[in-house]
């Protein structure tokens, strides 16, 4: 009988969240996972899966600033920070990609478009979230370094990569390990992407778009934080 009560204080402690954003978190994902299901046993059809994939790819940032932030040993040792802060910066793209994922909604038959929209929007609104809690993360991290200058200094060239990475990934096809394992292949797209600015007018219109839309946001949403709390 005490084992039996042991495990769920084991369980409590060191997989479910200890915050109460992370509680929130927890749950909104439960309810994407929950609308994920339901649709692959309505239909019978596993065609939205990739959003499970998706979700899991925009995990990964807000874990790895969240680690760094708890563990400042890492953000002291110089060697281990860079290494952290480029992979972070490499797959924080993954957390606003999620959005472009609307692009997917279609007219069909076999749901109703009322509920694939709940669906995608619901998977797009927790990699939103926790794009905008990592960013956070790195942001008060980056602080330690920089000191207190201006926040722009920071957040507008990490929103410029984070919408050329959504460029990356939905048009060119690539993956953040990608920067690893085919940077010749990357190196030659972006390269021809930068001597082509005119050919590629629309790309790189949708990447100046999007980092000034991703700064807004970030930036409105942290305002608001500091005005009602």
């Amino acid at each position: 009988m005490t084992k039996i009560l042991v495990l769920p204080r084991y369980v409590s402690r060191f997989y479910l969240p200890k915050t109460e954003i992370g509680r929130v978190l927890f749950l909104s994902v439960c309810f994407s996972a929950f609308l994920l299901a339901t649709r692959m046993f309505y239909t019978g059809s596993p065609a939205f899966i990739f959003l499970g994939w998706n979700l899991f790819l925009a995990f990964v940032p807000y874990i790895i600033s969240m680690v760094m932030a708890r563990k400042r040993s890492w953000v002291a040792n110089k060697a281990i920070f860079a290494l952290s802060f480029f992979t972070w910066l490499v797959f924080i793209p993954n957390s606003f990609y999620i959005i472009t994922d609307l692009f997917h909604l279609r007219h069909n038959w076999s749901s109703p478009i009322w509920f694939d929209l709940l669906l995608i929007f619901s998977f797009a609104w927790n990699g939103l979230l926790m794009w905008i809690l990592s960013i956070r993360h790195m942001e008060k991290l980056v602080e330690g370094f920089w000191g207190k200058r201006h926040e722009l200094y920071f957040l507008f060239p990490v929103m410029w990569l984070n919408a050329l990475g959504v460029f990356i990934g939905r048009y060119l096809r690539f993956n953040s390990w990608d920067v690893v394992t085919n940077p010749f292949g990357l190196g030659i797209d972006m390269g021809y992407m930068i001597t082509h600015p005119i050919t590629f007018k629309n790309a790189w219109g949708m990447i100046f778009c999007f980092s000034f839309f991703m700064t807004l946001l970030y930036l409105s949403v942290k305002r608001i934080s500091k005005l009602m709390w």
